[in-house]
């Protein structure tokens, strides 16, 4: 009996090392406790070989019931993109528990790939999503989804031995096929999907055209990483359209139209006191020049128009890079870059401004050394502007902060700053002009 025991092993060492493909087929319909059991047996390069080839729901499953070392060390011997992918289709309590097991650059890394920006697909969807080979019949459909009676399920995604998503089948077409048919004849293609990084409004977009209850979300490679429901969406694009904007004016996410007024009160009178402490620090520029306002009457007249532009050009800086961020289209090392662009936009805009605003200062004030005065004065700022406008997002994303809480109103504090002390500071040097 033992030595029958030690064939059956070393075959199956065997089928493991020399046909993974093979022996991931197998492991595909079974069941995840004794999959799980068994890969932990064997050695890590052959555990990790069949892992690989798994569907990715079943290799997150299989690896949420490894021994925690064994899980461990599968982990991270895997590819960082695909682990990440399967650390994300399990529930947040069992991912952050493997997590710790990992060194922590690792786990940081890890934990970042499983994560998305915010009103992303990736952040919609549903990643644990069913997935099967083409070669799979409807037999094994309705094994499996026995095992999940209370799961939604409208459509099975297909998927090849590396996880890149290949077609969809309808439910209705599987009950209604005969139980040996495979799964890759009643396929439709081509299906729409999306990247995991779109916007919501191109996820909402794409359910629009292509008319689906559901909709695939892939990543840059074409993984399948999970599945966006339609009334889910249309949830969440409830709660998140007044989301962002009521934080970019200083109040609460969570305040309602019938919150309590006390309510009120304690979400908005914390940012009310930040803006009154900035709102000082501009006066005291503007006190710092009293001499040459008394001096200049016109100077005040006119601070608000170089405030203003300044400002504007600064919230289109904030705007853009706050959408970069968000999809991932720069990171925080793309510091440079972003900042040189939108100084040299602002600079620019700021010329072509300045040259408008100091032909209508001449017009109104027949003085050339005003008009000189607020056409330098409106290039530097709106330069100024634009850099803050990208840079500031960037260091409270460093600095772990929210750009969409707190982004706006430090940029207004920068641009009337920056606007009122360029302004007044030349007409300062220039008195003598004016």
């Amino acid at each position: 009996m033992a030595r029958r025991h030690s064939a059956d092993r070393e075959l199956a060492q065997v089928v493991l090392e020399r046909y993974p493909d093979e022996a991931a087929r197998i492991f595909e319909t079974g069941d995840d406790i004794e999959t799980a059991a068994l890969l932990a047996d064997e050695s890590l390069e052959r555990a990790l070989g069949v892992v690989e080839r798994l569907t990715p729901d079943r290799a997150a499953r299989v690896i949420s019931f490894m021994p925690p070392e064994f899980g461990r060390r599968v982990i991270e011997n895997l590819e960082p993109q695909r682990a990440g992918s399967l650390l994300a289709r399990l529930d947040t309590a069992e991912r952050e528990a493997k997590l710790e097991l990992l060194d922590a650059p690792l786990a940081n890394e890890l934990r970042d790939l499983a994560s998305y920006p915010a009103d992303t697909a990736g952040s919609l969807m549903d990643p644990r999503v069913t997935t099967f080979r083409p070669d799979a019949t409807v037999r094994d459909v309705v094994r499996r989804l026995r095992r999940f009676r209370n799961k939604r399920i409208s459509d099975i995604f297909l998927v090849d031995s590396e996880g890149r998503f290949s077609a969809s089948v309808s439910l209705q077409d599987v009950v209604l096929a005969t139980p040996s048919e495979a799964l890759e004849r009643l396929a439709r293609r081509p299906v729409p999907h999306v990247q995991a990084l779109a916007s919501r409004e191109e996820v909402c977009d794409e359910l629009e055209k292509s008319d689906l209850s559901s909709l695939p979300v892939v990543d840059v490679h074409g993984h399948l990483m999970g599945v966006l429901r339609q009334d889910e969406l249309i949830t969440a694009e409830r709660r998140g359209a007044t989301a962002a904007a009521v934080k970019m004016v200083g109040a609460s996410e969570d305040e309602r139209a019938l919150s309590s007024p006390m309510f009120a009160v304690r979400k908005r009178l914390p940012w009310l006191e930040i803006n009154l402490i900035t709102a000082f620090l501009a006066a005291s520029v503007v006190g710092f020049f009293e001499a040459t306002i008394a001096q200049v009457t016109a100077l005040a007249v006119l601070l608000p128009v170089v405030a203003g532009q300044s400002g504007n050009t600064g919230a289109q800086a904030l705007a853009v890079t706050m959408r970069g961020l968000a999809l991932r289209e720069i990171r925080a090392r793309h510091w440079w870059r972003v900042g040189t662009k939108e100084l040299t936009a602002g600079a620019i805009n700021g010329v072509v401004v300045a040259a408008t605003t100091a032909a209508g200062v001449y017009v109104w004030s027949r003085s050339t050394g005003l008009a000189f005065v607020i056409g330098i004065s409106m290039v530097l700022s709106m330069a100024m502007a634009g850099l803050s406008g990208a840079l500031i997002p960037i260091a409270l994303t460093l600095l772990r902060q929210d750009p969409a809480q707190s982004s706006s109103i430090i940029l207004t504090t920068v641009t009337d700053v920056v606007g009122f002390f360029s302004f007044l500071g030349i007409a300062t040097l220039l008195i003598d002009l004016l």
